[in-house]
């Protein structure tokens, strides 16, 4: 079933991000919006979609969970399929599906259909088990990736972080006193969620102009 798409940014946009949505919010949340605005801001071309099970919950209000994340990595496949971009194209995805995004990379890079690969949020583990870690295949992993993540992040702290085995080809924006959607407690750090947005806007830009 053909997937209904959100473009935000210029058609002729050197660089096309794809971008799938966490477990639990859809492609036009208010995150996931303001997110695509700041990028497009910085002439970059933002296609956002949706997983067929939150298209379903869409229609029927039902809210179902997320399949096993096989059958989700073969639908991000098909989504690529059915764009057929041209020029870079960056996968990417918040939370789950920078996750997912993540598990077919590789793959991709391979045949040369992507360029890297963007997780805003990854789920290193679930929340309150650290120990049940979603990594193993980030060792390896060969696509140039930028992770951005809030350093107090409850899917995956700088601190824990820090004692992972990750890739080289994975660089990790952190941002100061951010939660899993890059809040920070402008009491205790000065900064304000609008200031992260931009923060890694700017970051994602730059790190996104230098892809083969």
């Amino acid at each position: 079933m053909p997937h209904d798409f959100l473009v935000t940014g210029p058609q002729d946009a050197k660089i096309t991000i794809v971008l799938a949505h966490g477990a639990g919010g859809a492609m036009d949340t208010p995150w996931m919006e303001n997110m695509s605005k700041a990028f497009s801001l910085k002439e970059l071309r933002i296609v956002r979609f949706e997983f067929g099970y939150m298209s379903e919950r869409r229609s029927t209000g039902k809210r179902s969970p997320p399949p096993r994340a096989e059958l989700l990595k073969q639908e991000y496949e098909a989504v690529i399929k059915e764009l057929r971009s041209q020029g870079p194209l960056v996968i990417a995805g918040k939370s789950m599906g920078g996750r997912v995004a993540s598990m077919i990379a590789d793959d991709l890079h391979d045949i040369g259909t992507i360029s890297g690969l963007l997780c805003l949020g990854y789920p290193f583990h679930p929340i309150g088990k650290p120990d049940s870690l979603r990594t193993d295949h980030l060792a390896d992993l060969k696509t140039p990736t930028l992770i951005c993540q809030g350093t107090r992040d409850l899917f995956g702290s700088r601190d824990e972080v820090s004692g992972y085995r990750l890739s080289k080809r994975i660089e990790i924006l952190w941002l100061e006193d951010g939660d899993h959607d890059f809040r920070p407690r402008k009491a205790v750090s000065g900064l304000t969620a609008a200031e992260h947005v931009t923060t890694v806007a700017d970051h994602i830009a730059a790190w996104a102009s230098r892809l083969p």
